[in-house]
């Protein structure tokens, strides 16, 4: 035992040794190269531009080009394929004096040619395995494909659906966030950045970017401190203890400074408060951007930047045209641009560019690992698990393979779509519909009919926005009256209907806000159709963000929320509503009654006056109209078998000091005929505190497997860590008093104990 001890001990301390001379390697061969840098090729590598992407060739221009030939460029985005980012890393290196590569990088958000769902939906999975699985192969395609960076994860917290870009982050709560954050960070980067098949990770948007104003893309952000340190940065915060290789920082204004612009946020919060030794980029065009904010003139907004610790400008070419100048006039000092200097090459040495440039530009990778049938399975796995069922009465699901089924809708034969927004490098092409996943499962066993009956959307003005930022609908030339018509006709010789409908993937995303989030109007007057032929109605649902469903929730007779699932959407829904697969996902975001309740979240605030969903509630803080709670809350999906939680015990009732440990214990039982997995999850709530706290907290979850009338039993363990907060001082304490556990299915449906814990 003693000995094992030892070789433990002597083990960490050579790891340690190891890592100190790699930077010490590292720190001396760059301050080697910055000495001999000029001042040009310095802020040259601070430079970040985009070249679209071309099969062939890069489509740069003549003053592109000339930059990078003379060091003027340090990284480049936009752009994939070996054949293609050679010829520009080439460039780079043999026209160069110092022959400086470049590092290559992508939106890769939820995969690059085998695309996953998107991000709201991976984190319905609450499966961190096969979250950080995805990243993992997002990150083998990517690289093999010639890159070296992605500009993900997204962390943002978002309680607002009416913003588009809620579809690309975990959704509103930030433990889970942060889970994820880390595991995304862990499956991108693995355990060496230098390695051929892993790419640096860069979190964002830093930070708040979810809280934006009505959920308007690009609008302002304002929040008291302690509910930026509670609720929205601890994802930046974990992405950043995970060893993320780079931060983006925001569009959005903190404290009335835009964030590419704010000391306080990148200085001193990120890098000092935090640690963080990593590149800093802005988002597209951010430090211009600031002039219109009314922050400056170019001039100032670029020193602006530079001194908050931003290293990279993307795209905008402000740091190009100004630093000099600035430099000369002593606005900003030589040690800035060393210093932002340093963060970039540092970054291309860690992914081993200096000792090879070209490591990523190996076409054999490129036919070999990309869109592999073990990765189109991953794929389909995660996909699987994203899936939410919302509502099943009458145990219309799983569909049975047998009789007549009626596909409808416009998205039944849709495979753009399904790719959802940033969907990088993926190809509709190769990703499977609906219909033709229905048709791989049980096509020789079911009778299929099938009718569009509706565009996804009729609206010309949004049609217009839609399509210019890649939409690609085209109306069908049957009038809205006639493709209704069909499509009722083919209903009624059905023996169900499933109803696919929802959203185009451009109707989510950036710049993609919507003041009303429920299904398009014309695809309403198609459900309410399907609804009057009497037939059972499965409402598949692709979306990219939570929706306003109140009528279609008291009408049609089984939801299936399936996001914008990816390459393999078709197979997954397939294998859902065949029961090959026991839908198992989560809400990560909740599902508000209208529009009107927005922002609706679980961990809320009480009022002084709060009401309890029971009597008139006279004089207390509720709707006239609506209920306070949402339609369906975080943490909420159903499956196909049912699970009976068993009461909840404690290890005991008081605890004292830092060092005792709380174990809180149940069992599950499921008492259904399928075998499925659920979530169980653990929220604390403390009722009396120093500033005031949320009616309850997600602080730990468990995804189980069990049997046909299997009995489990789940344990959690509470530590004062779990009972912590921001004080008025953002000091991170707790506090002498009750807690109240919870334990349930969603974060609605719990039961509770109390316990007591003092100093």
């Amino acid at each position: 035992m003693q000995s094992s001890v030892l070789i433990i001990f002597f083990v960490h301390i050579v790891s340690g040794l190891n890592i100190d001379y790699q930077i010490t390697t590292m720190n001396t061969m760059i301050d080697r190269l910055i000495e001999k840098m000029t001042l040009e090729e310095k802020i040259g590598q601070l430079n970040l531009i985009s070249i679209p992407y071309n099969s062939t060739r890069p489509i740069a221009s003549k003053n592109e080009i000339k930059d990078i030939e003379n060091g003027l460029v340090g990284g480049v985005f936009n752009s994939y394929t070996p054949d293609v980012l050679c010829k520009i890393q080439k460039l780079a290196v043999k026209s160069t004096r110092l022959h400086i590569p470049l590092i290559f990088g992508l939106d890769v958000i939820h995969g690059h040619r085998t695309i996953f769902p998107i991000p709201l939906g991976i984190s319905c999975s609450w499966d961190m395995t096969w979250i950080e699985r995805s990243a993992q192969v997002a990150a083998q395609e990517a690289s093999a494909d010639g890159l070296h960076w992605t500009f993900s994860p997204m962390v943002d917290i978002a309680r607002d659906p009416r913003w588009g870009r809620i579809a690309e982050g975990a959704g509103e709560d930030a433990y889970l966030g942060s889970q994820i954050a880390k595991v995304m960070v862990k499956g991108y980067q693995g355990n060496d950045l230098a390695k051929n098949n892993t790419i640096m990770a860069c979190v964002k948007h830093f930070a708040l970017y979810g809280a934006v104003e009505g959920g308007r893309e690009y609008n302002t952000v304002d929040m008291s401190r302690i509910r930026m340190y509670q609720d929205y940065l601890p994802p930046y915060h974990a992405a950043v203890d995970a060893g993320v290789g780079s931060v983006m920082t925001a569009f959005n204004e903190i404290n009335g400074i835009p964030a590419s612009g704010s000391k306080w946020l990148v200085d001193d919060l990120l890098r000092g408060q935090w640690g963080f030794s990593g590149l800093v980029i802005t988002d597209y065009m951010a430090i211009n951007e600031m002039i219109v904010h009314g922050i400056g003139d170019l001039k100032h907004v670029s020193a602006l930047a530079l001194k908050s610790g931003v290293d990279m400008d993307m795209v905008s070419n402000a740091f190009l045209d100004t630093l000099n100048t600035l430099l000369k006039k002593g606005v900003i000092t030589q040690r800035q641009i060393d210093t932002a200097c340093r963060k970039v090459l540092e970054a291309k040495y860690k992914l081993g560019l200096f000792d090879d440039p070209y490591r990523y530009c190996d076409n054999t990778r490129a036919q070999t690992e990309i869109l592999t049938d073990e990765n189109r399975f991953v794929a389909k796995e995660v996909a699987k698990r994203s899936i939410v069922l919302l509502k099943n009465a009458h145990q219309t699901l799983p569909l049975k393979r047998q009789g007549t089924i009626a596909l409808i809708g416009p998205l039944v034969d849709d495979q753009r779509n399904v790719l959802g927004t940033w969907s990088a490098a993926g190809n509709k092409t190769e990703s499977v519909s609906v219909i033709t996943g229905i048709r791989n499962l049980v096509g020789g066993q079911v009778n299929i009919v099938y009718e569009k009956g509706a565009n996804i959307i009729d609206d010309i003005d949004i049609l217009k926005l839609v399509n210019a930022k890649g939409g690609d609908i085209e109306l069908d030339k049957r009038s809205p009256e006639m493709l209704i018509k069909q499509a009722v006709r083919k209903a009624k010789i059905a023996d169900v209907i499933v109803a696919v409908l929802g959203e185009s993937q451009a109707m989510s995303g950036e710049a993609a806000s919507r003041s009303d989030i429920g299904l398009p109007k014309n695809q309403q007057k198609l459900l309410k159709a399907l609804v009057e032929t009497g037939k059972p109605i499965v409402l598949v649902l692709m979306n990219g963000r939570p929706l306003t469903l109140l009528w279609e929730s008291k009408h049609v007779d089984a939801i299936l929320e399936t996001w914008f699932a990816g390459t393999e959407a078709g197979n997954a829904i397939a294998e859902v509503l065949f029961g090959d697969y026991n839908p198992s996902g989560k809400l990560t975001a909740s599902f508000p009654w209208s529009v009107g309740q927005i922002p609706v979240y679980y961990n809320h605030k009480n009022t002084g006056r709060p009401y309890n969903g029971t009597g008139l509630g006279i004089d207390r803080s509720r709707y006239l109209d609506i209920p306070n709670d949402p339609l369906y809350p975080f943490g909420y999906g159903l499956s196909y078998t049912t699970f009976k939680y068993g009461p909840l015990k404690v290890n005991k009732r008081n605890f004292i000091g830092d060092n005792e440990i709380l174990t809180v214990h149940l069992s599950i039982l499921n008492s259904g005929l399928y075998g499925g997995e659920e979530t169980v999850q653990l929220y604390i709530h403390d009722p009396i505190a120093s500033v005031t706290r949320a009616v309850k907290e997600l602080k730990n979850f468990q995804k189980i497997f069990l049997k046909p009338k299997e009995l489990k039993q789940v344990s959690f363990n509470v530590t004062v860590n779990d009972l912590k907060f921001y004080n008025s001082a953002l000091k991170y304490i707790w506090e002498t008093g009750e807690f109240i556990i919870y334990v349930g299915p969603n974060s609605h449906d719990v039961q509770s104990i109390s316990i007591h814990w003092s100093m």
